[in-house]
């Protein structure tokens, strides 16, 4: 029986698609919930998950090295017949939604900046354990 590589690989890109959306959504979380009086934005574990999230974002994009979901979904893909991806995933999506083509090291910059502000709010709103 051949696996269902197309099926794995859309399974894969909903799953990195929900990484990409808790780190920015979770920093405007972080942002608004605060603005808002939230205290549930400031549980130490939901801001040490995101913290961790985007500290992974960060270190791979310094090393150069693409995620390992982008490149387990390319690899699915190419196994159900599919091209891959040529760029990392969020390169390939910027680029496909925007018709705008980056080098990677203003990639690099965005995640780095990004992870700055990150920090930037464990220190503004520092995270609360309960």
């Amino acid at each position: 029986m051949a696996l269902p590589y197309q099926a794995l690989a859309d399974v894969v890109l909903v799953l990195h698609f929900g990484v990409v959306l808790f780190v920015v959504g979770g920093l405007l979380l972080v942002l608004v919930g605060n603005a808002l009086g939230w205290r549930w934005v400031n549980a130490f574990g939901f801001r040490l998950a995101h913290l961790v999230a985007i500290g992974i974002v960060v270190a791979l994009s310094w090393l150069g090295e693409v995620c390992p979901l982008t490149v387990l979904e390319s690899w699915l893909r190419v196994q159900a017949g599919a091209s891959g991806y040529s760029k990392s995933f969020v390169e390939h999506w910027v680029q496909a939604l925007l018709y705008y083509e980056a080098p990677f090291e203003v990639f690099v910059l965005a995640y780095t900046l990004f992870g700055v502000a990150v920090l930037l709010c464990w220190w503004r709103f520092p995270p609360r354990r309960a």
